[in-house]
């Protein structure tokens, strides 16, 4: 329930009217008393100074009778001399104070202490106050007089002490008489304003209990109605929260859940309690310590008013999340939640964070299923678009080829190895079955073997790099392999299906032959002229197939649909040229290995030979290299040339990247032969190229190939001269 914010301001507005009102009524009553004390206080001071003027009054007579009391003393004496101060001070004093009487001026006593007199403004305190000054009039010349020659022993002042004396027996009654007047006037003017403020302060303060009373009942009325409003608000919040099926919470700065929450979001948490708890530790060890760290962030930036939240919402990093199961029930599956964030305002400052959650495995399971069966839709295509454009044979040669590496490499996994030497063995073997069915697929174009292959070689290569190995790092294969025969089932059924329904007459369908092909510059190495002779093999002789025009045909446009695959990847043009391909019959036995070393050629030779086309033009050569693939075959022999215009063999690169690998020391390398260095290439795992991609990088190609000749009783040369070409010489024995 929402509770608009002119509502909220009218209700305290009125809040703080009635209070400014309140304020204003008690404001007034205090200024009043300020006032009234003023008066009362103004009056206390008219009262004191009257009394005052009396007593001085009072003085003089008793100081003119003492003076008249001691006539003959003389009048020097300490006695004389102190009454007569004392007449003259009180004389002065009676004159000051009248004067300030009657002007409301300052008046400042012997002890320096000042006092503001206040005017006397009433008839009847004017009156009484010119009374008591006509009276003074009369009696202080006298006095002044008097004081004029009592100092004076030469003068005879009795006279005037005399008239002084009488006088002030007149006046100072007088005075007193008046003074009285004055000091009742001002009494009965204090006690009228006494009333009055008495009177005034009780209606006051009766008006501000009323107001008070008046005060707390409305608003106390009020305030129920409004906690009826929030107990209205709070149950339809909470009828929302315990309905939705989302899970609802907001979010403060510091990842604290608040104490309200949809019911849902404990069943989609999983986590009975929530309320309070910070939102980091629910999710720790449910998610990934990188998206947990990411999650941290994406928060403070939601917080950043800086940041627009559409932008920040794109990097959301709980977005179809897989929240892992930590009940330890094994009946309890993994499950994927969607949070989404939105920004809480309070005015224009972000108060809280809403979050939205939902469970959205179902869906997620629906995109994977639909997913999967768009990849094995996409690898049907494909398959049946490599039937449709190779020729049958190649097919069937591809499939069988498939199933015997697959068997060969299951057969390596069940033979036990126990030292790491048979272990390494055993790891080197499988990877060279995989990189040749690997090659195979590349040349058809078969991507879903392809990926798989490349998968397994990534484990393969990292088994390679760890060390130590068990036979338990082995047991993961099982799982590419099934599905590399899966694979192959898969294309065997549908080109006997295709087969099935084809007429008899049904030609093959024939391949486009390509020519150039570009592709990006590898970093690899061939260098110097050498003619080495690598490995030697025996092997039981096979039946001879002729192959006519249009199979030779056939075999290079395979080769060079297989080249131009991996010059486009790799960023380099290269024209494939073929020789004597049409009029060598190769015995059963070897078309196997011939194509797979053929391949593994041809892959080096792309990688590795071939330089980039700028490359290639900086060294004055064409942009396209060329890449001769010829066989020939006399009495004893098949042998497999392959050429390329590339950069050659660079020894020196060996022997650096033998360095930088750790396998040699710098004084090591130095001393290695060429012969030495070329056999290095041919040993598994060491590759001159520094990134590993689906064409290279791994050194498996050059083991395959030897690995091939060694099997079949072959010899291998190798001739090269750095910065023009490389020559690959395969002779495998016919008989």
């Amino acid at each position: 329930m929402t509770v608009s914010t002119q509502s909220v301001n009218s209700r305290y507005r009125g809040l703080i009217l009635s209070i400014a009102a309140f304020l204003a009524l008690i404001g007034v009553l205090l200024a009043f008393t300020f006032y009234t004390s003023s008066v009362l206080e103004r009056n206390t001071t008219l009262v004191n100074i009257s009394n005052k003027t009396a007593n001085n009054a009072q003085a003089i007579i008793k100081d003119l009778f003492d003076l008249r009391s001691s006539v003959g003393e003389h009048i020097n004496s300490p006695h004389q001399k102190r009454v007569r101060e004392r007449l003259e001070d009180n004389t002065q004093d009676i004159d000051r104070l009248l004067i300030s009487m009657r002007e409301g001026s300052e008046y400042n006593d012997e002890a320096g202490n000042s006092y503001k007199i206040p005017d006397i403004t009433t008839a009847s305190e004017v009156a009484a106050l010119e009374e008591a000054q006509q009276d003074w009039n009369k009696l202080k010349p006298l006095i002044t007089a008097y004081l004029k020659g009592a100092s004076d022993i030469r003068v005879d002042s009795s006279d005037e002490l005399a008239l002084a004396y009488e006088q002030a027996k007149t006046s100072s009654l007088r005075m007193n008489d008046a003074l009285d007047k004055l000091t009742s006037e001002v009494y009965k003017e204090t006690e009228r304003q006494a009333n009055t403020i008495r009177l005034i302060q009780i209606l006051g303060v009766a008006a501000i209990f009323a107001y008070f009373l008046i005060f707390v009942f409305f608003f106390v009325r009020r305030l129920r109605d409004t906690d009826a409003e929030a107990l209205a608000a709070r149950r339809e919040t909470q009828e929302i929260m315990e309905t939705v099926n989302t899970g609802l919470f907001l979010l403060d700065k510091d990842l604290n859940i608040g104490q309200q929450h949809s019911r849902a979001l404990n069943g989609i948490i999983g986590e009975d309690r929530l309320s309070g708890e910070n939102f980091a530790d629910v999710l720790r060890g449910r998610i990934s310590d990188k998206d947990l760290k990411t999650t941290r962030q994406f928060i403070e930036q939601l917080y950043n008013p800086r940041v627009k939240e559409k932008l920040v919402d794109s990097l959301n990093p709980l977005n179809k999340v897989m929240l892992h199961n930590t009940s330890g029930e094994e009946s309890a599956t993994n499950r994927y939640l969607d949070f989404k964030f939105s920004r809480v305002y309070e005015d224009k400052d972000i108060a809280r964070i809403l979050v939205n959650v939902n469970d959205v495995s179902d869906a997620v399971y629906l995109e994977q299923r639909l997913e999967k069966e768009r990849s094995q839709n996409d690898m049907q295509i494909e398959m049946l678009t490599t039937i449709l454009n190779v020729n049958p044979k190649i097919i069937n040669e591809f499939i069988s080829n498939t199933k015997a590496h697959i068997d060969k490499m299951n057969n390596i996994l069940k033979n036990p190895g126990s030292s790491q030497f048979e272990l390494e063995g055993k790891l080197n073997a499988i990877y060279r079955e995989m990189h040749s069915l690997k090659g195979e697929a590349s040349a058809l174009k078969l991507h879903s073997f392809t990926k798989i292959a490349a998968d397994a070689e990534d484990k393969l290569d990292a088994l390679q790099n760890q060390g130590k190995l068990s036979g338990n790092n082995f047991l993961p294969l099982a799982v590419h392999l099934d599905d590399l025969l899966s694979l192959s089932n898969t294309i065997e059924t549908l080109g006997e299906r295709i087969n099935q329904a084809a007429p008899k007459s049904h030609a093959s369908a024939q391949p486009m032959k390509k020519a150039a092909v570009s592709a990006s510059l590898s970093s690899a190495n061939h260098a110097s002229v050498a003619n080495q002779s690598v490995a030697t093999a025996s092997f039981v002789s096979g039946n001879d197939i002729d192959l006519n025009d249009d199979v030779a045909d056939e075999q290079l446009a395979y080769y060079q649909d297989f080249a131009q695959d991996i010059a486009v990847r790799q960023g380099k043009q290269v024209q494939l040229n073929g020789h004597n391909l049409a009029h060598v019959t190769i015995p059963e036995r070897l078309k196997k290995p011939v194509r797979e070393i053929s391949i593994q050629l041809l892959r080096n030779a792309v990688v590795h030979g071939i330089e980039s086309p700028e490359a290639r033009q900086a060294a004055g050569k064409s942009a396209i290299g060329s890449i001769d693939l010829e066989m020939q075959r006399d009495a004893q022999n098949l042998i497999i040339v392959l050429q390329d215009d590339g950069q050659g063999i660079n020894y020196e690169g060996i022997r650096n990247k033998l360095i930088a690998d750790g396998r040699y020391n710098s004084e090591e390398a130095s001393t290695l032969t060429e012969g030495e260095l070329l056999k290095t290439l041919f040993t598994s795992g060491f590759s001159t190229k520094e990134h590993a991609d689906e064409d290279g990088g791994r050194g498996v190609g050059l083991d395959v190939i030897k690995a091939l000749v060694k099997e079949y009783d072959g010899k291998l040369n190798v001739n090269s001269e750095l910065g023009k070409m490389t020559r690959f010489v395969i002779t495998l024995p016919t008989a």
